[in-house]
């Protein structure tokens, strides 16, 4: 990636920070920034095997997706790195982004590393990185980097142990050789051992699970239900998300129609509705 480029990006990273809630260094809370700066945010547990995140638009909606089955840290850097494909590729004929590096059904492995890069600008931008160690980790001048510094490092910016490091090495605050080191000290004392040491958010290095969908798509579901698009049972899983059952919506529902040549768009449509 060129300079300039990496610059651009960098500022783009500066600017959608600056709307989000910051405590002393770090993000304070990404997925609420996501749903009040205006993206409709979809979080569910698919499983470990399924996509990590995509985005997609729907007329005038920004839709994120994050699997919440993966780690609390790597679901927030999902998320990150979704609002880069938005910020940085989500126009003109774009309209759908995974976390596979597709858009539009090619791969693109310039625009992954684009949002990669975004998302480490975004939760690790440089000079609070600097700030932090700086004013945080008084002994690193004299003595460098612990594996329990970089704990406490997660824990303010809300990421990874893997993500730290490799942040750090990439702003020439630690080395390669002092990166292997460090994460050898990370394999020989574990995360979640590292994270309770110093008092961290131990959260980040579980699997978060959370459901967590707008409740519009209620009316999406049943939309569709009733043009005979999904089956009941397809509703019926969409309503167990927010414990509810068919009879608590029955009077929305209508019956079916045997109509076979109903238009697509109508089908798949509602959300003007």
């Amino acid at each position: 990636m060129q300079e300039g480029r990496k610059r651009e990006i960098r500022i783009k990273a500066d600017s959608f920070r600056e709307k989000c809630k910051i405590s002393k260094y770090g993000i304070i809370d990404l997925f609420k920034d996501c749903v009040r700066l205006g993206y409709k945010l979809l979080r569910y547990p698919l499983g470990r095997n399924a996509d990590l995140g995509f985005t997609v638009r729907k007329d005038n909606d920004i839709i994120i997706f994050t699997n919440s089955c993966s780690r609390l840290s790597r679901e927030i850097f999902t998320l990150a790195h979704e609002i880069g494909h938005v910020i940085l590729h989500l126009e003109g004929e774009s309209s759908f982004i995974d976390n596979n590096g597709t858009i539009n059904g090619r791969n693109t492995d310039e625009k992954e590393q684009e949002a990669n890069y975004f998302a480490a600008c975004l939760l690790m931008p440089a000079d609070a990185v600097n700030r932090f160690i700086d004013l945080e980790l008084l002994n690193f001048r004299e003595k460098g980097l612990s594996a329990m510094d970089i704990a406490r490092i997660m824990s303010e910016f809300n990421v990874s142990f893997d993500m730290a490091l490799n942040r750090l090495e990439s702003l020439k605050v630690i080395d390669s050789n002092q990166k292997l080191c460090l994460d050898n000290e990370k394999i020989e004392k574990k995360v979640g051992n590292l994270l309770r040491s110093v008092g961290g958010n131990s959260r980040l290095n579980i699997p978060g699970n959370e459901i967590d969908i707008p409740y519009e798509y209620i009316d999406y579901a049943i939309y569709n239900y009733n043009h005979n698009a999904v089956p009941k049972e397809t509703l019926e899983k969409v309503l167990a998300c927010y414990q509810l059952s068919i009879e608590d919506v029955s009077d929305k529902l209508v019956e079916h129609s045997s109509d076979d040549d109903d238009d697509l768009d109508d089908l798949i449509g509602g959300l003007d509705d």
